[in-house]
């Protein structure tokens, strides 16, 4: 069962509240999402630059927005893999954009890929790709 972007901030707002904190979930699609992430000074690592750790987040965060809104408010699905390229220098204190794509949603895991921009250039600083296991749904009794 699908979700919409509005379902996902009602239930992570209930569930997870700490996750909006710095990100916005901007669109959630079929088989993706877009986020922004309000980059602060906490953020910013030495050279004046975003962390590796909080594009990871963002990363990890849109992937799990995407499959929300392809499965439904499944709150125990968890990551199992990520894999980061950092391709560019994000721009110190510039917010991130995230779009993220599901590539495969199978019934145990998803894989979708993420690509990173700094809100003020065109080229993406990151691609992230990411692994997603899913918990068994129970099975539904045959009543006879």
């Amino acid at each position: 069962m699908k979700s919409t972007r509005e379902e996902i901030i009602q239930f992570l707002e209930q569930e997870f509240p700490q996750s909006l904190e710095k990100c916005e979930i901007e669109a959630v699609v079929p088989c993706g999402a877009t986020m922004l992430y309000r980059v602060g000074e906490q953020e910013l690592r030495p050279g004046g630059t975003v962390s590796g750790p909080t594009m990871m987040t963002l990363a990890d965060f849109a992937l799990y927005v995407a499959i929300l809104g392809e499965i439904g408010l499944v709150g125990l699905a968890v990551t199992t893999n990520m894999n980061i390229n950092f391709l560019r220098k994000p721009s110190g204190g510039v917010n991130l954009r995230a779009e993220c794509k599901l590539m495969k949603v199978g019934r145990v895991l998803i894989v979708g890929e993420v690509w990173i921009y700094s809100v003020d250039q065109e080229q993406p600083v990151a691609h992230v790709t990411g692994t997603y296991s899913v918990p068994p749904q129970p099975a539904f009794a045959v009543q006879a």
